[in-house]
């Protein structure tokens, strides 16, 4: 895809306030400012989850298995226009529209590497149809699990990344999540 080194990340103070902008290539390092991002949960008719494997080429958590798709909206771009965005360019999905069950969620984490990641990210949920086609610059393997199985994996918090780990029980106690793992 071209153009991602110009893909510029909302630059947040203390209180959420957006405060400029800086370019994503720059933004991830041993102090990253914080800023804003998102994590999308997809789910299909049977209620299965679509968990994805960062490639080994990603900044942060290389090889690391996680939600479905994360990502940063552009400057000036809604938050709840990005995620199907992101969904379609790293996952080659649509998706019907996104709700956000945890529009407050923040987390900072620090890497193996000593690689920070220090957000404010929004948690959506979202149904998706159709085949997988997943841009291998994002996601080197894919699987669609039942949530129950991937909510055991946060438990344990080795084997996915530390966001999804601690939006799991979050996202499992918020009001109407279980419409999501329902078959449709």
């Amino acid at each position: 895809m071209t153009g991602r080194s110009e893909e510029r990340v909302v630059l947040l103070d203390d209180s959420g306030e957006q405060v400029g902008s800086m370019p994503k290539t720059l933004v991830h390092h041993t102090d990253t400012p914080l800023h804003l991002g998102f994590s999308c949960y997809l789910f299909d008719r049977d209620g299965r989850l679509l968990v994805t494997r960062r490639a080994l080429s990603k900044r942060t958590w290389p090889g690391v298995w996680t939600n479905s798709c994360c990502g940063h909206p552009a400057p000036g771009e809604p938050v709840g226009d990005a995620v199907p965005r992101r969904v379609r360019e790293e996952l080659g999905l649509g998706i019907d529209t996104p709700t956000c069950l945890l529009p407050r969620f923040r987390y900072s984490a620090t890497a193996p590497d000593g690689t920070m990641e220090n957000e404010v990210c929004p948690v959506f949920c979202a149904r998706a149809d159709g085949p997988v086609h997943a841009d291998a610059a994002e996601v080197m393997d894919w699987r669609w699990v039942p949530w129950p199985d991937f909510a055991v994996a946060a438990g344990l918090r080795w084997p996915i990344s530390p966001w999804a780990a601690d939006q799991v029980p979050q996202l499992a106690a918020a009001p109407g999540f279980s419409l999501w793992t329902d078959r449709r």
